[in-house]
């Protein structure tokens, strides 16, 4: 396994790069301010663009980490952010990743998450190294498990009561692919 870091990667509609302090005001726009985004996620929904500058402003200064990822997804077709996909937890023991994303209401139901996440699930199969690709949502969000089976992610067990959101304690839905299975 080789840390690379954030590193850019492309697809046929998104380009996944790292966050720079001029995607705040689309970040906050597009989702950090929706509530019907951060329903499912641990963190708050915005209440200005400031705090999704601060927040921004902390991941960039994690770029230095080679074992960091956190990428802005940017829909090519308009040019702007319009979500993030990152490593939420690892376990470079096990050689695995745990993967969070968001990505605003207004793209949602069009493959843009399934197209993010298979990219990156590519990437840490081929170039990092790793052995196993994790997701996990809320029971309650089956939108997110279909992005996680479109990407040829299997659901492993539904952990009850075993983690919490906005919408409060919640059975998490536990997806993972391990690379002996990845076809990509």
């Amino acid at each position: 396994m080789q840390h690379l870091g954030t590193v850019t990667i492309e697809t046929e509609r998104l380009v996944l790069r790292r966050f720079v302090p001029e995607d705040a005001p689309y970040a906050y726009r597009n989702w950090c301010s929706r509530d019907d985004v951060t329903r499912f996620l641990r963190w708050p929904t915005h209440t200005s663009v400031e705090v999704t500058e601060k927040v921004i402003g902390d991941w960039i200064e994690n770029y230095g980490d080679p074992a960091y990822y956190n990428w802005v997804i940017v829909f090519k077709e308009i040019g702007e952010p319009v979500g993030n996909i990152s490593v939420v937890e690892r376990d470079d023991r096990c050689e695995l990743v745990e993967i969070g994303y968001c990505l605003g209401d207004r793209w949602w139901h069009k493959g843009i998450m399934s197209e993010a996440l298979s990219a990156v699930i590519a990437f840490f199969f081929r170039s990092v190294g790793i052995n196993r690709v994790e997701a996990r949502h809320d029971a309650n969000n089956p939108h997110s498990g279909q992005v996680m089976q479109k990407c040829g992610m299997k659901l492993e067990g539904v952990l009850r009561k075993s983690d919490w959101n906005n919408q409060g304690v919640a059975d998490m839905c536990i997806y993972g692919l391990l690379r002996e299975e990845y076809n990509g």
